[in-house]
Parts: C-alpha cells; sequence; structure tokens
C-alpha cells in the first residue's frame, strides 16, 4: 500500500472513536483530509466541529458540517488529528501545515486525542523533521539568535499563519526529553507556540501499516 491509502486507512479507523451527538474537534493536514471524507460518507451524526484551521473548516463547511468557534464550546470529547513525528511516549512534532497554536489550543480542552499517522511518522527520537515554532512577526530574528544558541538552524517559512504570525523551522535537534524542551523554548520572548506536543501529547495512535491499522494506547 502506497502512503496515500494508508492515510485513507486510517482516517476511516478513526471513525470509530467519534462519539455521535458529541461536538467533535478536528485538527489539520493531508491524514485529517481523509478523516474528514470518511466522516462524512459515514452518516454519524455530529452536532458541530471545531476546526484547527482555515482549511479544515472550509472542508467540513463544504460537507454540510457545522463548525463553531472554540469559545462557544466548553469542552470537546474527541480531537482528531495527525502528526508529522510522534515518538514511543506519544510526544509529536506539529505543525508541517502552519495550525500548530489552534492545534495545541484544541487539544488541550479535549479529553481524548486520536492521533492518526502512516508508518513514516512513528520515530524513535523527536528531530528528524524540523521543529516548527510560531513566532510573532517582529520577533523573527530575535527569537532565531536564541533558538541558534541553543544549536538549532532555524529557517523562516514562506507563510503567515491562520493567527498573521511567521513560522520558524528549526533543523539539527534530537529532542529526546521533549516536554523538557517544549517547557525551554516557550519561554523565548516572541514565541507563540512551539510544534512539540508532549505536555498534551496523544491518547491513542492508529498508525497506517502494511499490515494494516495498528491501534496503540498511552
Amino acid at each position: 500500500m502506497d502512503q496515500k491509502e494508508l492515510k485513507r486507512l486510517v482516517g476511516q479507523a478513526a471513525l470509530a472513536y467519534v462519539k455521535p451527538g458529541e461536538i467533535l474537534g478536528v485538527g489539520t493536514g493531508s491524514t485529517v483530509d481523509c478523516f474528514i471524507d470518511a466522516l462524512k460518507e459515514s452518516g454519524i451524526e455530529v452536532p458541530a466541529c471545531v476546526s484547527s484551521s482555515v482549511r479544515s473548516t472550509k472542508k467540513l463547511q463544504d460537507y454540510g458540517f457545522r463548525v463553531l468557534d472554540l469559545n462557544e464550546v466548553d469542552r470537546i470529547s474527541v480531537y482528531v488529528d495527525g502528526a508529522d513525528e510522534i515518538d514511543p511516549q506519544f510526544c509529536m512534532i506539529k505543525g508541517g501545515g502552519g495550525a500548530l497554536t489552534r492545534e495545541k489550543i484544541v487539544a488541550m480542552v479535549s479529553d481524548t486525542f486520536v492521533c492518526i499517522a502512516d508508518e513514516s511518522k512513528k520515530v524513535q527520537v523527536l528531530g528528524a523533521f524540523p521543529l516548527p515554532i510560531e513566532v510573532i512577526p517582529m520577533a523573527v530574528r530575535a527569537v532565531s539568535r536564541e533558538i541558534e544558541k541553543l544549536g538549532g538552524h532555524p529557517v523562516l517559512r514562506d507563510f503567515t499563519t491562520d493567527n498573521g504570525n511567521k513560522i520558524l523551522d528549526v533543523h539539527g535537534w534530537q529532542l529526546a526529553d521533549a516536554r523538557a524542551w517544549e517547557e525551554k523554548l516557550n519561554q523565548i520572548v516572541g514565541v507563540v507556540t512551539v510544534g512539540l506536543f508532549a505536555r498534551r501529547g496523544a491518547d491513542v495512535l492508529l498508525l497506517g501499516t502494511q499490515e494494516g491499522v495498528k491501534t496503540m494506547l498511552a
């Protein structure tokens, strides 16, 4: 099976975690697109969704789903999203699609975080995928200097987030202690969010493999 088929399979598998009649959190990315397609085809009754990006909101609305602002919601039972990398402790690097801040906020208020990914995303140590860091525009150079002091090599992405900010993709780090790195990087003034999901990692991993979808629990 190719990567596209693996993404389709995990998107379908995530339907088992959707709770009919409850508000659903929906993430961002190509694997999540497959989940949204499967959700539409399933006919599961979802009263509303909370989305982590303009892209996912548009896709959901095009399919007829109601999308709420998070300020209208007190809690979300299940949040389905992908990852750029995920380690054995279910810590993740996210933000390849640029929605890391909103993804982290939705994850924070969700009871269960279901990560859907193909087997290429499962790693022993985070860091081969460049770490996205969302930064206030005026702080790009200042934050870059602080990152370089920590041994990272920041590259400014030609991209503006849905929040109007910039993203630095940091190369050269091996993030064995993801929680410590997340806390350290969050302290840099000018950083909005770091794409490390360690303090709030995944609860369930649905991993698409050549042998089918494997379910792993944190």
